[in-house]
């Protein structure tokens, strides 16, 4: 097992030093000079001149590469064009925020996604199972957009439940020790900022959390359709077992690796799609970080921003190929 990790750790280099290329070579296609961003339509152009030389801008693409690997190589991800900042100062808290908002919608996705398709795999053909899989089928069609706002709508302007936007009361910060606010307010013993900072959660946590839901949803009715109709199931249930130990120790057991594998690249997705949940519910993620530094032609918060999604990407990932062996003693990594 410690070999295949090695070696699959090994594999991820070259996929994150292509991602790079990639990337790099598409940022500086994107049409603007960030020197004339940073000073205005009005500069001279010596001003710009001088501020594109400043930053490296007039180098060759492979120098300003190059170098940028360099500074990889050395754990530095550069500095913000915009704010004169080190990158690897000014970007997690943004990247905790994405991240706490993504496991909420996983943890949604996961309890609705697995228990619906488990019950319409149960309860075949019927009203529950034609609701749940035309419900699926909405939940992958309907655009976030849409939905986040009229998730605002209904329970934020017309009920007045829950907060419009935002990460916590403006009024009554939290004290930020790790930036992912559950466990902080928990850490201060605020009780009441935890509460506030859950109810800000729900919209947009269940806004990202629809299209994964669906997904899961139908992946864990197929999958549990087939296991279902094995020689075992038909065993247990001949010998008397209640068919609730049936389904959630027997079959589950033996469908959740299709399931596993869709949640793990859903896990993925959510943290890389986040952006236009993070722009309608106005959320200080890793998304509108690079969407921000995009508008600003902030080549390294870019670059650096999408590298760091790319890494939790493809980790992930190799988290979900040792979690088989875990769920499933026949798959042995030698």
């Amino acid at each position: 097992m410690f070999a295949y990790i090695i070696r699959r750790i090994l594999m991820l280099i070259p996929v994150l030093i292509g991602m790079t290329l990639v990337v790099f070579s598409i940022i500086h296609a994107i049409p603007g000079n960030p020197a004339q961003i940073i000073l205005g339509q009005r500069a001279t152009k010596e001003a710009m001149a001088e501020l594109t030389s400043k930053l490296g801008l007039d180098q060759p693409l492979y120098i300003q590469y190059f170098s940028y690997i360099k500074g990889l190589l050395t754990g530095d991800l550069g500095e913000s064009i915009k704010t004169k900042t080190a990158i690897s100062e000014e970007i997690w808290p943004y990247l905790a925020a994405t991240i706490e908002l993504s496991i909420v919608a996983l943890i949604i996705a996961i309890i609705i996604g697995v228990n619906a398709g488990i019950i319409s795999a149960w309860f075949q053909n019927s009203w529950f199972d034609y609701t749940a899989m035309v419900l699926a089928l909405i939940g992958v069609s309907m655009p976030i957009f849409w939905l986040g706002l009229m998730e605002q709508w209904g329970f934020a302007i017309v009920l007045e439940w829950l907060p419009t936007a935002g990460r916590e009361n403006v009024r009554d910060p939290v004290n930020a020790i790790t930036d992912l606010y559950l466990i902080d307010t928990l850490l201060n013993g605020r009780i009441d900022q935890f509460w506030d900072v859950v109810r800000h959660l729900i919209l947009p946590g269940f806004a990202l959390a629809t299209i994964p839901m669906a997904i899961i949803a139908r992946i864990t009715r197929s999958s549990m359709l087939e296991v279902m109709r094995s020689d075992f199931i038909r065993t247990a249930r001949a010998k008397g077992l209640r068919m609730f130990w049936v389904i959630y120790k027997h079959s589950l057991k033996n469908a959740v690796i299709p399931v596993l594998t869709v949640i793990g690249l859903q896990t993925g997705l959510l943290l890389g799609g986040a952006i236009l949940t993070e722009t309608i519910f106005s959320w200080p993620g890793i998304g509108r970080y690079i969407f921000d530094a995009i508008s600003y032609r902030d080549y390294p918060v870019i670059q650096s921003g999408i590298l760091v999604v790319a890494t939790f990407f493809v980790f992930i990932n190799l988290i979900v190929d040792l979690l088989y062996a875990v769920i499933d003693p026949r798959i042995k990594y030698n």
